[in-house]
């Protein structure tokens, strides 16, 4: 199912597994589209459960790998063997199979303490829209590392990345692109599975300000059966 409702455009999907099939080919076919077009792939990944599956696909879909260029859109300060870290579960479910150029996978380099961190990847994003950027949400409405009562620049004038020291969830040290950088791109992705985040998704429909639907104010919402808020009034 597939309807626009504001500006958002929403996906649903009837489980988990289809969703992944099919963000996992939307990204091979956005690849290609872009490496047609500009000669280049630039990806703003997300962490989580929701997109591990769709990554693992990649590798079996995907092409051109040396015009691909990775990035992501926050990351736990962590050593990077920790199993709770982002560029982690990457690189084992997919750049390990795939030979995309080392100098194009940019993790975030957060075992240094989310001010050096923040400052240090700065410097490597691209001058340039990213041509698709993947989001998740939490239970709080909370994208990327950008949680309620906090600031989420969303305004040009704020850096392009944002070092959090308070972050609602451990750990509480984290890196994350702030509002306005992860809005800089041509295309967004929000991915959304099960029941525990109908309330958020409910709260984004009626127009709450929460940071994924500030963030994601026009951006394509992918999400499962489960995850759909059917009591909210109005909705499709």
């Amino acid at each position: 199912m597939e309807a626009t409702r504001n500006r958002n455009t929403w996906h649903i999907h009837p489980d988990s597994a289809t969703l992944a099939q099919r963000l996992a080919a939307a990204i091979a076919r956005m690849a290609q589209e872009a490496i047609a077009a500009r000669g280049a792939f630039h990806l703003v990944v997300a962490g989580g459960n929701t997109p591990r599956a769709a990554y693992a696909m990649l590798p079996q879909l995907g092409r051109d790998w040396q015009c691909w260029h990775l990035y992501h859109g926050d990351e736990r300060c962590l050593p990077p063997q920790d199993p709770e870290r982002n560029s982690l579960m990457l690189d084992t479910v997919w750049l390990s199979q795939v030979p995309i150029p080392a100098r194009q996978i940019h993790h975030i380099p957060a075992e240094r303490g989310a001010e050096v961190a923040a400052r240090d990847y700065a410097a490597l994003l691209p001058p340039h829209a990213f041509d698709l950027v993947l989001l998740g949400m939490g239970e709080d409405g909370h994208t990327a590392s950008l949680f309620p009562g906090h600031d989420w620049g969303l305004e040009k004038s704020s850096p392009a990345t944002l070092a959090i020291h308070d972050a609602a969830k451990a750990p509480p040290q984290r890196v994350s692109l702030s509002g306005w950088r992860l809005q800089y791109t041509r295309e967004m992705f929000f991915l959304t599975t099960g029941s525990g985040k109908r309330a958020a998704l409910a709260a984004w429909l009626r127009g709450e300000s929460t940071p994924a639907a500030l963030v994601g104010t026009t951006a394509d919402v992918w999400l499962d059966n489960a995850a759909w808020p059917e009591t909210v009034p109005g909705t499709i």
